[in-house]
């Protein structure tokens, strides 16, 4: 009897605390919106700097 109690007494914890579901999130809530400066032809490529972005491992070893 007193176990049937204890089962009671804890299956009422676990339904208090996960018995329902969150309230949803608006996907508006989930996103934020910022203005962009408009790209212009200094932010193209440049092959002369790209060598600073270029990670590789023979290179780095003098292979």
């Amino acid at each position: 009897m007193n176990k049937e109690l204890a089962t009671d007494a804890e299956a009422a914890i676990r339904h208090a605390r996960f018995g329902k579901l969150p309230e949803r999130i608006r996907y508006e809530d989930m996103t934020t919106e910022a203005e962009v400066a408009p790209g212009g032809p200094g932010d193209g490529y440049n092959p002369e700097n790209s060598w600073k972005f270029y990670s590789c491992l023979a290179l780095d070893l003098g292979l």
